[in-house]
């Protein structure tokens, strides 16, 4: 396990690294989730093997630090995410990141472009949504930050299921509510419009099963190519590790 400090406070952020050639690859969680957890499988795969790869996780959350002072708004987290790859010597790398960590990867490549040479994103947030009750960054966000640290994480705890708690336990509630916070208000500019403006190559992978990507035709007018991945649901690299690994690979290969 390799850290470096994140904040000006020294707040520590963590991951474990394969060693391998470069261009270095980085990998990058969805909310409550831990890197090593969600894409050991995949780093290790046959048609990914062999790159220096970085399985990180966000401040907050997983091995990382969990400061209670930090706002977790997703520049921050891209900022922090930053500082760790600046003092892990990463530049241009090929960032592979799941639900809330694309965001955040749209983001870090937008304000440290030296950093990243290639997104591939996983059933990213694109867009704002409602809070509402019930499982998810929606039904986290739903609850005021003093009512879920007094007690409405159980209920998200029950909302979500054992498979995903085992590892957002992992994470602090203070983190856990503002980065959900943060993420259902999307950014400024819109993450989408952040996305089209990006240069470096963009691949976006969701499941096959949750129909067209909203926006598909723009996206991909801007250079963003849009592949449903089958048999799958918002795990991809979970549920189906061979297809996405496929898929991961020709993005990178592209």
């Amino acid at each position: 396990m390799r850290s470096a400090s994140a904040t000006p406070s020294g707040d520590r952020i963590r991951w474990v690294e394969l060693p391998g050639a470069d261009p270095s690859r980085v990998y990058v969680h969805g909310l409550g989730a831990t890197s090593p957890a969600y894409f050991a499988e995949s780093a290790v795969h046959p048609l990914l093997a062999g790159r220096r790869s970085l399985l990180i996780d966000l401040l907050g959350f997983g091995i990382s630090d969990r400061p209670t002072e930090f706002d977790y708004t997703l520049d921050a987290h891209a900022d922090a995410l930053a500082a760790a790859l600046e003092s892990a010597g990463v530049a241009g790398a090929e960032l592979i990141a799941h639900s809330m960590g694309g965001s955040v990867a749209i983001v870090l490549a937008t304000r440290h472009q030296h950093l990243v040479s290639r997104l591939v994103l996983v059933d990213a947030n694109l867009d704002p949504v409602t809070p509402s009750p019930g499982p998810g960054s929606a039904g986290i966000a739903s609850f005021t930050e003093e009512d879920f640290l007094a007690g409405g994480w159980k209920e998200v705890r029950d909302a979500v299921g054992p498979h995903w708690w085992s590892t957002m336990r992992l994470g602090g509630l203070e983190a856990l509510h503002r980065s959900a916070v943060h993420l259902t208000r999307g950014g400024v500019p819109p993450l989408r419009t952040l996305l089209t403006r990006l240069r470096m190559p963009r691949t976006y992978l969701l499941p096959e099963s949750t129909g067209p990507l909203r926006g598909a035709e723009l996206l991909e007018a801007a250079g963003v190519s849009v592949v449903p991945i089958p048999d799958c649901g918002h795990n991809i690299m979970l549920d189906n590790p061979e297809a996405f690994a496929r898929a991961v690979a020709d993005a990178l290969a592209a």
